[in-house]
């Protein structure tokens, strides 16, 4: 049997025409090895952060209750008819600033009244002490008998008692017609008001308060920390009053700053918690009682810690991670170790180091190795 050769030449034209156009494009690189000619990818557009060096705060963060500084329930203490309000709901108060006005008629009454038999007993008083002066001078004599002396002395002794009384009651009337006129015991603001002039009120009435009185300025923060902590806020205590921020839902401004003033006696041992209370000066009525607030106890301060951008660290599968520029436009995968958030930064403790540039915002569409375009300040990567 004879051999037959085959070559391209003995194909028709028209199918080895067809074979070579379905054949994939092909390129060599710089050292002569054929690869396939594929469209390259565009770049992604990404923004991108600087990490950073830089002390930064130790801290415990809890949820806290604002409490009002002071709280007054303002009560009537004599029974009367509420003749007059002077003030409007939630307006600020002054410490001794008038409040409401109770008929006062009634109590002025009593006063004269309580005058006149004072004025009535003072005069028996001096006459009866008139009376034993002058028997007593003759009664050694033998002109008055014993007994009429001690009758005289013992007269104008009840009659001194009966004075006392009167002085007393004089004063009884006059603090309750003090009573008519209810000021502001204490510098504050005033809540929604709980009886309107014209109706009678009772002394000391639980059930009716007249209205409530809150000093908002300074306030207080109680928050409750684990017994874990308890260790080191008594440590760093040792060494003055800590600092602590508060910060509430819809306030976009700076946490308002104020300081740690109260470490409760004991741990509450169904929670395992310890109450703390701080003190802030709130002149700008950030913090209003009965808020929820935010808060850290910066304990102390932890030097050259290695911060970045909340938003550059993500989790994957293998953990957490973030993209690194790199000089030729590209990213690299790195996986990293991260700490404690301080607001909108986050403490990297192994992966990243200053002066690395890492993508904030695109991530999703990138790959290690990934081409990117870095885009300008204020753009949004999508």
């Amino acid at each position: 049997m004879s051999k037959m050769s085959f070559s391209f030449k003995d194909l028709p034209i028209v199918p080895v025409m067809i074979f070579l156009c379905l054949m994939p494009a092909c390129s060599r690189d710089a050292n002569g090895t054929a690869q396939d000619a594929l469209p390259s990818k565009p770049a992604v557009p990404v923004t991108v952060s600087t990490v950073t060096k830089k002390d930064v705060p130790v801290q415990i963060r809890a949820i806290g209750r604002i409490q009002a500084y002071s709280t007054v329930t303002v009560k009537a203490q004599i029974d009367g008819e509420l003749m007059s309000v002077h003030f409007k709901e939630g307006q600020d108060v002054k410490k001794g600033d008038l409040l409401f006005t109770i008929d006062p008629r009634p109590f002025e009454s009593q006063l004269k009244q309580a005058e006149a038999n004072l004025a009535k007993d003072k005069a028996q008083m001096a006459n009866a002490k008139r009376q034993v002066e002058r028997y007593g001078t003759v009664v050694t004599k033998g002109y008055v008998s014993q007994e009429q002396y001690d009758t005289l002395a013992a007269n104008a002794s009840a009659l001194e008692a009966t004075v006392h009384a009167d002085e007393a009651a004089v004063e009884n009337t006059r603090l309750s017609l003090k009573y008519c006129y209810i000021k502001a015991p204490i510098d504050g603001c005033t809540g929604e008001l709980k009886v309107n002039a014209g109706n009678i009120v009772k002394a000391n009435d639980e059930t009716k308060p007249l209205v409530t009185i809150n000093q908002v300025s300074p306030v207080y923060v109680t928050f409750a920390v684990p017994e874990a902590n308890l260790v080191d806020i008594k440590k760093h205590m040792k060494g003055g009053k800590l600092e602590v921020f508060a910060s509430v839902s819809g306030n976009r401004g700076e946490p308002v700053p104020g300081e740690l003033t109260f470490l409760d006696n004991a741990v509450d041992s169904t929670t395992g918690t310890i109450q703390l209370k701080a003190e802030f000066p709130n002149n700008d009525r950030a913090l209003w009682p009965g808020q929820f607030s935010n808060v850290s106890v910066t304990l102390t301060e932890q030097k050259d810690a290695v911060v970045v951008p909340s938003e550059a660290v993500q989790t994957g599968q293998q953990g957490q991670y973030a993209f690194v520029l790199k000089s030729d436009s590209t990213v690299e995968y790195r996986l990293v170790t991260a700490g404690r958030i301080l607001g909108k930064e986050i403490i990297i403790e192994k992966g990243l180091a200053p002066g690395d540039a890492v993508v904030t915002d695109g991530q999703l569409r990138l790959a290690n190795g990934s081409k990117v375009k870095v885009v300008e300040t204020g753009e949004k990567a999508n």
